[in-house]
């Protein structure tokens, strides 16, 4: 048996996402799709005393970088971003229980990052640096090294195949436009994440909110952002 998920790249991504990946066998980086103006792949929210915020990389969109562009090619407007980015988590994360504990490791991070020309680069070296801070061990791979064929169904089916898998899992957003009977007929067990469980930690500015960059988790509960999470059981 082996489990395969089948995600876009997104920036310092939500617990969700890190639950999916953690969750499987092998988890599939899906930059081969069209970027998306307005979305998870350049921004994610974070807490201030305000309310929620929105960081968002600037990414390049008008001439030769049309609006059809492939995440993979998405190119970053201004590398300015980085410096930004970290001194706006500095400000509204600097009272956080555990900043000071990964605060060398992220601002080395942002400073790596600042070299970055494609926006994918960013969200993978983000994204491996968290999976290696909460103990994340899943397999990661890249859609372009497997090849994709068409139809959004035929291609997650595919993939997972290609990948030798046998069940494929996917977030409860997909329901929308993912047919099961292809699933079926390739004798791939289809399952859904469920995001229904998660329980409450202290977050600094209340009101609680559950979709905030899991930076928000790992400086606020540090060791413990995994007893937080739904993976916790299977570790």
């Amino acid at each position: 048996m082996k489990k395969i998920a089948i995600l876009q790249s997104n920036y310092i991504p939500w617990k969700g996402y890190f639950d999916i990946i953690a969750s499987v066998d092998e988890f599939i980086f899906y930059d081969e799709m069209q970027y998306t103006k307005n979305d998870w792949r350049n921004r994610n929210l974070i807490k201030t005393p305000q309310g929620l915020k929105w960081l968002s990389i600037p990414v390049i969109t008008k001439g030769h970088l049309s609006n059809n562009i492939k995440i993979k090619d998405a190119q970053i407007a201004d590398p300015k971003w980085a410096i930004k980015h970290w001194n706006t988590m500095k400000l509204f994360y600097k009272n956080a229980p555990y900043f000071n504990k990964y605060s060398t490791l992220f601002e080395n991070l942002y400073k790596t990052c600042e070299q970055e020309t494609y926006l994918c680069k960013v969200n993978y070296k983000f994204i491996l640096a968290i999976n290696e801070l909460l103990g994340i061990k899943t397999k990661i791979s890249f859609s372009q090294n497997y090849g994709l064929i068409q139809g959004k169904t035929e291609r997650l089916v595919d993939l997972v195949q290609k990948a030798k898998g046998t069940e494929y899992l996917s977030g409860p957003a997909a329901k929308g436009y993912i047919d099961e009977s292809l699933f079926k007929k390739a004798n791939i067990k289809l399952s859904w994440m469920d995001y229904s469980r998660y329980p409450e930690y202290k977050q600094l500015f209340p009101p609680f909110v559950h979709g905030v960059s899991i930076l928000d988790l790992i400086f606020n509960c540090g060791p413990n952002a995994v007893n937080y999470m739904l993976w916790k059981d299977k570790k």
